[in-house]
């Protein structure tokens, strides 16, 4: 018998008009609030009746969230500031274009001029067992379906497996990681600013969730460092669609380089494991070597020791360390 899953459940709609408003309805609320910053992954969920939030908090109408603030300091970015604004800033593709193409290549146009940076970084993973309300360990189950003999996994995760195999899916936050951005969060406590690759969490960790944010938290700015504006980027996604998408891989780094010589590397790639993943030994061994196809050749093998491929996504090995490979080798002529 096909189930039908059209009308949304119903919840209290919420709109401050201001953090400190938003805040206060957060905390009020607890973990019966549902925080939505562009929709695209609240809708899903809602309309799938999957998520059944007591409240939803609408973030669209609270301006000081929204926009690009450039400074000597480096740039924040509001957590609602859309995708398009960002890929088309001129700053930010001067100084920063592992980020603008980095979100320049999310979804489809529609998409990018309605998500946000905040909700693309903070979206839920997209396991089809998960989102189409199978009990698994994430839903407070006790199976993983994709990590079965009969599972489909072929975009899943091949490091950082708990019982959960599921991917990040965000094209954004490895850029972030690779800029040593630092993110801002908001609650009824205060104020506190966390690196980007602590931002996001394993199933080690919390298995029903992506990232550090708890009932109260709101995620309200993006801050990129100056230290990183004008070095030499790389980003690859790669996708089965040009367009729509979620990423199978992909891999952002930036990079600095001395008499031919990498002086300093942060790399990091997504779609491999339940978080974002940052690559610190590649980033290690690199240092200090030229960046050549040799040493990309060394630094795509390491990138993928300790890799366990499921039955469907084993191509997952063979694609990364070629991506971490044109990374290091690609880099000085992708900026």
């Amino acid at each position: 018998m096909a189930v039908f899953r059209d009308v949304m459940p119903a919840f209290d709609l919420l709109q401050p008009d201001s953090v400190a408003e938003a805040t206060r309805l957060l905390d009020q609320n607890g973990a019966g609030a549902w925080i939505m910053a562009g929709g695209l992954d609240s809708f899903d969920w809602l309309k799938d009746r999957i998520k059944k939030p007591q409240v939803l908090v609408d973030l669209s109408g609270i301006g000081e969230l929204k926009g690009i603030r450039v400074s000597s300091d480096g740039v924040e970015i509001g957590a609602m500031t859309t995708l398009t604004e960002i890929a088309d800033h001129p700053a930010i593709q001067k100084n920063y274009s592992v980020l603008s193409d980095a979100v320049s290549v999310v979804a489809s146009p529609q998409i990018r001029n309605q998500g946000t940076l905040g909700g693309n970084v903070s979206q839920d993973t997209r396991c089809w067992y998960y989102r189409g309300g199978w009990p698994c360990y994430r839903a407070g189950g006790n199976i993983c379906y994709a990590d079965t003999p009969v599972g489909r996994n072929r975009e899943h995760a091949i490091f950082g497996a708990d019982r959960c195999v599921a991917v990040h899916p965000s094209d954004s936050a490895p850029a972030l990681i690779a800029l040593d951005a630092k993110f801002v969060i908001r609650s009824a406590k205060g104020e506190r600013t966390v690196d980007a690759e602590d931002y996001f969490i394993g199933p080690d960790v919390d298995i029903t969730r992506l990232n550090i944010l708890g009932p109260g938290d709101l995620l309200t700015a993006i801050r990129i460092p100056a230290a990183w504006s004008g070095a030499k980027f790389y980003f690859e996604k790669i996708r089965d669609r040009n367009v729509w998408d979620f990423p199978l891989m992909n891999v952002a780094s930036a990079m600095e380089v001395n008499g031919g010589s990498i002086s300093r590397i942060r790399i990091a790639a997504s779609a491999v494991a339940p978080r974002p993943m940052r690559l610190r030994n590649v980033e290690d061994a690199v240092t200090g070597k030229p960046a050549n196809a040799s040493t990309g050749e060394m630094a795509g093998n390491l990138a993928v020791q300790g890799a366990v491929p499921l039955q469907f996504n084993g191509y997952k090995i063979p694609l990364m360390r070629n991506l971490v490979k044109r990374a290091i080798a690609g880099a000085p002529e992708a900026a």
